[in-house]
């Protein structure tokens, strides 16, 4: 058993037998979880900006820009920035698989959903999407190909931090 998991086995013997103690339980486990997406997220490499084109102006089409964010209170944000419009959603939970595929669930308020979302790392350091569903197991992207048409994801690239501000703020 981990240090963490080991802990809160501890403080769940001793806590529970009150709603106060289910309270704090609960509380404690969010900040947890929470610390752990951003660990995970950044061990696994994919903090920062993302793009099929780093090289282009924010837009609806190769331009794109896909930011993993740590914010404050160690919560992950996944920033969208189509040129005209963006948004921000929580990243909920981060798990790697034992394939090295990185496993999130995100709420997009924009869309009232949550999805789920798999994507590798390639051995030149781009990263592909395999999977996206939402909650009722609909996907999008399956086995890295779109539902829609088949055709694979493409591969999106770090961009570097100057070239992410620009687009960001854009």
């Amino acid at each position: 058993m981990g240090h963490l998991a080991e802990a809160a086995a501890n403080l769940e013997q001793a806590f529970c037998s009150t709603d106060a103690g289910h309270l704090f339980l609960l509380t404690l486990t969010l900040e947890v979880s929470a610390e752990t997406v951003a660990q995970t997220a950044r061990r696994w490499g994919l903090i920062g900006s993302w793009s099929l084109d780093c090289s282009l102006p924010a837009d609806r089409n190769k331009g794109t820009v896909l930011a993993y964010v740590i914010a404050s209170g160690g919560r992950v944000v996944h920033r969208r920035n189509f040129g005209d419009s963006t948004d921000e959603s929580q990243v909920v939970t981060a798990e790697v698989s034992g394939n090295g595929m990185l496993n999130l669930r995100v709420f997009f308020p924009s869309l009232q959903q949550t999805r789920e979302y798999g994507l590798v790392m390639q051995p030149d350091g781009t990263i592909r999407a395999i999977y996206n569903r939402n909650q009722k197991g609909e996907y999008t992207i399956r086995d890295g190909k779109f539902t829609a048409n088949g055709s694979p994801t493409p591969s999106q690239h770090k961009c570097s931090a100057d070239v992410a501000r620009a687009n960001q703020a854009e």
